[in-house]
């Protein structure tokens, strides 16, 4: 009997902590497994640069806050992508990455610009300050998408991301920003929370829900984010 030959999972995590790219990324490696993945795991994108081993990656899952990336690692994701390798994430790990570099935000199509935070009088000092009750509003191009099939508008209590973005996102889901009196933002502002992309014969998917586990571990956006990685895959 002919065996099937398990698809590769590249998993690349670091960057700034606050995210906990380990906890976050370990949520999701027993599902990829179970999908038949082989999965290897680095702590920085210097693996992008390796063009032979990238040329069989069918799926990167990336969570990388911040951080630096070299233009020939930037190149390298780039032409796997390009060349049907998918590329998935959440939150700062995809949408908050490489600040630096123009290439990879042209290839991810979307950067955090800012997550607002409560009334002055209301923060204490600690991430909470950051952490507002907001609605993820799904489009009706989410209807019948794959990835958000079945799933309705639903709320969360965490960062709500306002991200820069251009038109050649498909969105699938947006969250939108009070413009309140102590705001400098004159009215309300709605970005993309969830959003595909097509790059050669690659796809990209991105979810901005996911600063920790605990909104991870929402079955929204779990749900959201295990179908994302399965359609961005090869």
């Amino acid at each position: 009997m002919s065996q099937t030959t398990p698809k590769q999972a590249l998993v690349v995590r670091g960057g700034w902590e606050g995210h906990k790219p380990v906890e976050t990324t370990d949520l999701f490696l027993p599902f990829l497994r179970d999908h038949d993945f082989d999965i290897r795991i680095e702590s920085t994108p210097k693996v992008y640069a390796d063009a032979d081993y990238m040329s069989g990656v069918d799926l990167v899952l990336q969570c990388v806050t911040m951080s630096e990336i070299a233009p020939e690692e930037v190149a390298g994701l780039r032409n796997a992508v390009g060349n049907g390798t998918g590329l998935a994430g959440w939150h700062g790990g995809i949408a908050d990455s490489y600040r630096a570099s123009s290439e990879y935000l042209h290839l991810v199509g979307g950067q955090f610009a800012s997550h607002p935070g409560k009334a002055p009088h209301d923060r204490c000092g600690d991430s909470t300050d950051y952490f507002l009750p907001h609605r993820i509003t799904m489009l009706p191009a989410a209807a019948d998408h794959p990835i958000t099939t079945g799933i309705e508008d639903f709320d969360l209590d965490t960062e709500q991301y306002w991200v820069l973005t251009d038109d050649y996102c498909d969105v699938l889901a947006t969250t939108t920003l009070a413009a309140r009196d102590f705001d400098p933002w004159g009215r309300a502002v709605t970005c993309p929370a969830i959003w595909t992309r097509f790059w050669g014969a690659g796809r990209i998917f991105v979810c901005t829900p996911g600063h920790s586990p605990d909104v991870l571990e929402d079955g929204n956006v779990r749900t959201v984010v295990e179908r994302g990685m399965l359609w961005a895959s090869r």
